[in-house]
């Protein structure tokens, strides 16, 4: 529930707005008309937004903004005897927003929800920067799901014999998770090895990872990644591309039956634990006869499947991008790993197809062009990733609040055929403010 604080010394206006944001039951709200007791007011309740009137008993609004400041507060302020020099004043000195008497109360909704998102943007960056440098496993997070899922990795790392399967697409995370299955079990100490099965073709692949015999085509012996792996754990990545003539092989180590270096006679039986991985769907794979179903059955023991990133909530992303900057900081110094409001809002909307690949590219090519700045902005992501925050960066025209302005209350009067009370209704001032600004402005009027 959003928390809002309302500071204006008209206790009519403070009691409607109150009684506004309370009425859909989304909000706790507090009321101050004072300058001193709003300031009391923030430092007891830390709102997520603070509607500020500009003109108090006590002191002005900027007063009271320039007193909380450094908490880095989310305020929309309030005045009825605002212009545009004013409303640039207040979000140089840190207002989100700036709104005249009589405010419209959708043109109020609309401006708190906008503001509320950001005030959500501030709090998740914090959490962001206290889990930095936290001790937290890459793919992990603390929301039920990912920790039903830590626990299900906890249960088959200690069961070290248990074939175990990860699913998720790919760049998920599935070649760390199967690290993770060997560094936690009591195979820790001995080799892992891993097999691209996408890589080779079925020769290459068979003498890879059973070896080869000498007097064999290829000449000398040589052990294949199962007996190099042996003792410890052997992690098949793209398991579906196996192919068919090495599929009965694999089912008769998973049987714990041995198996015979290419040319050789002599049965070898490895004591190795097999972890695969697929970013394809195996059952499909068997149901379309590209893979054996006694094979999918012993691997399919436990299977693991690891959401996309898309799928996983934002605490859960933030968690994750923590781990990631730490893991790259140590090659990237002198850059910065806090983020701006506006990249993090990116960051957290992009749809990220790549997956913790990607996140990581994205992460490291925005630090490293961030290197020496306080924070990494929405100008140091790729386009496609900036572009998820609303807007085109790349293609961003400077204009200054008034250009702005007046471009917006031109278009709001052609939208209302030029009706004066239907535009000043949806743009949240009086009928006499927007006669003003039409004037201030010269724009073309049609009377209505």
């Amino acid at each position: 529930m959003a928390s809002i604080l309302i500071i204006d010394d008209e206790v009519a206006i403070a009691t409607a707005f109150a009684m506004f944001f309370r009425h859909d039951g989304q909000h706790t709200v507090a009321e101050a008309y004072t300058g001193a007791d709003g300031i009391a007011a923030f430092e007891r309740l830390r709102p997520d937004l603070v509607l500020l009137d500009v003109r108090l008993p006590d002191m002005t609004g900027f007063d009271v903004l320039a007193a909380i400041r450094e908490h880095n507060p989310v305020v929309v302020m309030v005045t009825a005897y605002g212009d545009v020099p004013m409303a640039v004043d207040a979000l140089h000195k840190g207002a989100e927003n700036f709104l005249t008497k009589p405010v419209d109360l959708s043109h109020l909704k609309a401006a708190a929800e906008r503001a509320l998102e950001k005030a959500q943007l501030r709090r998740l960056s914090r959490w962001l920067s206290d889990k930095r440098g936290a001790e937290k496993g890459l793919v992990f997070g603390s929301t039920p799901p990912m920790r039903e899922l830590q626990a299900q990795l906890q249960l088959l790392a200690a069961s070290d014999r248990t074939t175990a399967l990860i699913l998720g697409e790919s760049g998920a995370g599935k070649g760390r998770v199967a690290e993770l299955l060997h560094a936690q079990s009591p195979r820790a100490g001995k080799p892992f090895v891993e097999v691209n099965c996408a890589t080779l073709r079925a020769e290459s692949l068979d003498s890879e990872l059973f070896g080869v015999e000498a007097g064999s085509e290829y000449g000398v012996t040589r052990a294949g990644a199962f007996e190099i792996a042996d003792g410890g754990t052997i992690f098949l990545d793209e398991i579906a591309d196996l192919e068919p003539s090495l599929q009965p092989k694999l089912v008769r180590v998973l049987e714990g039956k041995g198996f015979r270096r290419v040319g050789g006679r002599e049965e070898i039986t490895p004591n190795v634990r097999v972890i695969a991985a697929s970013s394809v769907d195996l059952q499909a794979a068997v149901a379309a006869g590209r893979f054996r179903e006694d094979l999918y059955y012993r691997l399919a023991v436990m299977p693991i499947h690891l959401p996309p990133l898309r799928q996983r909530t934002r605490e859960d992303l933030l968690e994750l991008i923590a781990a990631v900057q730490d893991a790259l900081l140590p090659s990237l110094p002198g850059a910065p790993t806090a983020l701006t409001d506006e990249a993090l809002d990116a960051i957290l909307r992009y749809n990220w197809p790549g997956n913790i690949r990607e996140l990581r590219n994205v992460l490291e090519r925005a630090m490293l062009m961030a290197r020496g700045l306080p924070a990494v902005d929405v100008l140091h992501l790729p386009r496609e990733v900036a572009n998820a925050a609303g807007g085109d960066v790349s293609h961003h025209e400077p204009r200054s609040l008034a250009e702005v302005e007046r471009a917006h209350i031109d278009r709001t009067l052609r939208a209302h055929a030029h009706n004066r009370a239907h535009a000043a209704k949806e743009l949240g001032i009086s009928r006499a403010t927007l006669i003003k600004k039409i004037r201030e402005y010269e724009l073309t009027d049609r009377q209505k």
